[in-house]
């Protein structure tokens, strides 16, 4: 590889961290802002709950339909174009957050942004990607990854300083100062290469013409199920859990979510260099999934424990499910170039689309066996699914990728 290419993929790699780093933001912000701005916009105590819940599953539903708007237009006009579009539509969409007065306002422009939040992750890993060698793309997408996990740290501290809509208006700022960045961003080869040829491209209906390419699919959305039961579920009402657990002293779901985001950047770090060493991105995922396993369970057994020994665990629940950039790759790796964009962008969420169903499971299991009982059935489900998902998928670590569906 010569300088200028090298210049080139550094300058990629960099600018698609930076780009995950403001999704992430965007992404969490929500959840940190969620009781502030409910009560600003004239919520009731009793109802904070439900019409979170309810906001949230707005925005994932946007995020499935983006994926899939995002990942179809990846493949067949370009990774670049998807990633100007996304950026301009979810900077957007979070000004506009930033002048909410009513719930209608809120839930229609979350549903928006989430549209707008679907494209950024799935095209700059797979750019990433097709960029790299065979051999060194985990390091390229877990770097992208690992930084971009810090966009919830950043929007802790700052969903603490300033108000709900400042936050707003800030992560809608640094989507639109990204949007210049990325201009110098080039399409990748293997695109370019396969925009020549008269092939079937970003054909989302081809995911189901067959049994065995449904089901690799569906496994590679399966093993990020617990990443977002943590975040969804464990992080975002961590304050009515830590209640639930006898926990004395008040426990910010901002501070919880920005604990487990460093954990999951350090997991990413450590999970896509075992990877890289091990020589295997399968065997890692289920070192993982296995470890979150124990952690979901220390999390929902810590009765009375201090607030700053539950934001450890925090951290450790964000070290345990640490392998976000793994399972990206891996979704991006299992397919061929003319599929690759739709499979990569709607695999993440698909899985940030599953906090829906996941979310009215716990509402109703809540109802039903109480708080910590009905987070650790949806965590049992989440978890045992991602397990058997990943004991069904294929090795992909150094495969090449310049091959077709």
């Amino acid at each position: 590889m010569n300088n200028v290419s090298s210049a080139k993929i550094n300058s990629l790699i960099l600018v698609a961290a930076l780009g995950y780093f403001v999704d992430i933001y965007d992404l969490v912000l929500f959840s940190i802002v969620r009781i502030n701005s409910l009560r600003s916009i004239g919520i009731p105590e009793d109802q904070l709950f439900s019409k979170g819940i309810f906001l949230i599953n707005m925005q994932m539903i946007g995020m499935l339909v983006g994926g899939i708007f995002w990942g179809i237009l990846g493949d067949r006009k370009g990774r670049v174009s998807v990633l100007f579009g996304s950026i301009f539509l979810y900077s957007a969409a979070n000004i506009a957050n930033g002048f909410v007065t009513n719930m209608e306002w809120y839930a229609a422009i979350r549903f928006i942004a989430g549209i707008g939040l679907a494209g950024e992750l799935g095209a700059g890993i797979t750019l990433v990607s097709e960029s790299m060698s065979k051999e060194n793309r985990g390091y390229g997408t877990m770097i992208v990854a690992t930084v971009g996990l810090l966009g919830a740290v950043a929007a802790a501290l700052v969903g603490d300083l300033w108000t709900w809509q400042t936050a707003y208006f800030i992560g809608g700022g640094l989507g639109l100062l990204l949007l210049v960045m990325r201009l110098g961003v080039y399409e990748s080869g293997l695109f370019r290469s396969l925009s020549a040829k008269h092939v079937d491209r970003g054909n989302f209906l081809r995911l189901f013409s067959s049994r065995s390419i449904f089901f690799k699919y569906l496994n590679c959305i399966l093993i990020g199920l617990p990443v977002w039961f943590v975040v969804g579920i464990l992080m975002t009402f961590s304050p009515e859990i830590a209640r639930s657990l006898g926990i004395e002293g008040y426990v910010s779901a901002g501070k919880a979510i920005m604990y487990c985001y460093i954990g999951l950047a350090i997991g990413d770090l450590a999970s896509g260099i075992l990877s890289q060493v091990w020589k295997t991105r399968k065997k890692v995922i289920f070192v993982f999934i296995s470890l979150s396993v124990l952690s979901v369970c220390l999390f929902l057994n810590s009765r009375q424990v201090s607030v700053s020994l539950l934001y450890g665990l925090c951290v450790l629940l964000g070290f345990t499910t640490g392998y976000w950039a793994l399972f990206v790759t891996v979704a991006s790796e299992h397919f061929g170039t003319n599929l690759r964009a739709t499979v990569t962008t709607t695999v993440p969420n698909f899985v940030r689309g599953a906090v829906v169903p996941i979310t009215l499971g716990f509402e109703f299991l809540k109802g039903q066996y109480g708080i910590l009982n009905g987070a650790l059935l949806i965590g049992v489900i989440c978890l045992g699914l991602a397990l058997v998902a990943v004991s069904r998928l294929e090795e992909t670590f150094a495969r090449d990728l310049d091959y077709l569906e």
